[in-house]
């Protein structure tokens, strides 16, 4: 039987947290679960379109960072569980404008835990922190991280997510705040935001623009479903151990020049051109500076001990979210224009 909760997921509207929302609102009916959402460049409405007429779903437009914002939410809805997925992401942006990294992933992430400490008083409250295997830092060509690796943040982006999952465990230790956190590999799928590296190439190669690749291509990343995702932290919510941290992984290591080149063979082939015809596109850019050059994870303790696993393989990940983005060119073009804000304007202002 299910409990009553309130969950509000911050950053519901973006790439992950819309994925988990369907998820939740469709899984647990009895649950009421609340987008939290400033709705920046990354957060788009319709990706939620399928579900905001559900009983059990409501959104919410706010900044994580405004304590009037997250006070009001917490109070009008009470709210029960936090499952916190909003972020300033992308590490070149972390790069170009560090500062904003540090007001939303560190500074966020307190405001959103004092609110927390002031209005729980239960072990069954809980604050569910959504991060990144880039606070390990880099890997060579051997190894895997896991659960006991030291910190290393390399890039402002990983070292603002080092800073917010470290403060998340002294709230645990300090306040007796109810916390697990997890940390996962790349995530991909539909509804990406195209700054990343699988839409960006897709819709290059579909509108035969450029391809830019960092470098000679070679960095190694673990690729991660974001369906398998949405499924772990589903998992890590309802059965994970309080104070723990769980790392998430894909087992879908790819460098990124032999990542391009298998999207490359996918798009053609979902377009009808002559295989490979688009290997001119790639373009060797200047690489990023700071450049981790492996990051792998090792999701034992997720599989063991909740007995999670990836249900696609590479290729059927690959090639199903190539046929999306292709499929959802008019999607692509809203978001890379945005025009997807009129939806919002439509949808809740005009109401």
């Amino acid at each position: 039987m299910q409990s009553k909760k309130n969950i509000l997921v911050t950053g519901g509207a973006g790439f992950i947290g819309s994925h988990l929302i369907k998820l939740l609102v469709d899984k647990y009916p009895k649950y009421r679960i609340i987008c939290f959402d400033k709705l920046t460049y990354a957060g788009n409405l319709e990706n939620l379109a399928e579900i905001e007429n559900a009983e059990n779903y409501k959104f919410v437009k706010g900044d994580i960072c405004s304590e009037e914002n997250v006070a009001k939410v917490f109070h009008e809805e009470a709210v029960t569980d936090v499952i916190h997925l909003a972020a300033e992401s992308h590490v070149d942006r972390s790069i170009s404008n560090p500062s904003q990294f540090i007001e939303t992933n560190v500074l966020g992430t307190t405001t959103l835990l004092n609110e927390a400490k002031k209005s729980w008083s239960s072990a069954e409250n809980l604050f569910y922190h959504v991060s990144t295997d880039e606070v390990f830092g880099s890997l060579g060509k051997e190894g895997f991280f896991n659960e006991e690796t030291s910190y290393d943040p390399k890039s402002p982006y990983s070292a603002s997510k080092a800073a917010s999952d470290h403060i998340v465990r002294a709230y645990g230790h300090t306040f007796d705040l109810s916390y697990v956190i997890s940390n996962c590999s790349n995530n991909y799928g539909a509804n990406q935001f195209p700054e990343k590296l699988i839409p960006l190439v897709v819709n290059n190669i579909n509108n035969s623009k450029p391809i830019p690749v960092y470098g000679t291509g070679d960095n190694v990343r673990d690729w991660l479903w974001v369906g398998d995702h949405a499924r772990a932290i589903d998992e890590i919510f309802h059965k994970g151990k309080r104070g723990e941290t769980y790392c998430v992984g894909g087992e879908n290591e790819w460098s990124n020049l032999d990542l391009v080149k298998l999207l490359i063979q996918l798009t053609d082939q979902h377009l009808g051109r002559k295989g490979g015809s688009s290997l001119g596109l790639i373009k060797f850019v200047t690489d990023r500076a700071g450049h981790d050059f492996r990051y792998a994870i090792n999701s034992r303790k997720l599989m063991e001990e909740l007995s999670w696993k990836p249900s696609l393989t590479p290729e059927e990940g690959m090639s199903q979210t190539v046929s999306w983005y292709l499929e959802n060119a008019e999607w692509m073009s809203r978001v890379t224009n945005g025009a997807y804000m009129d939806y919002y304007n439509e949808q809740y202002l005009k109401r």
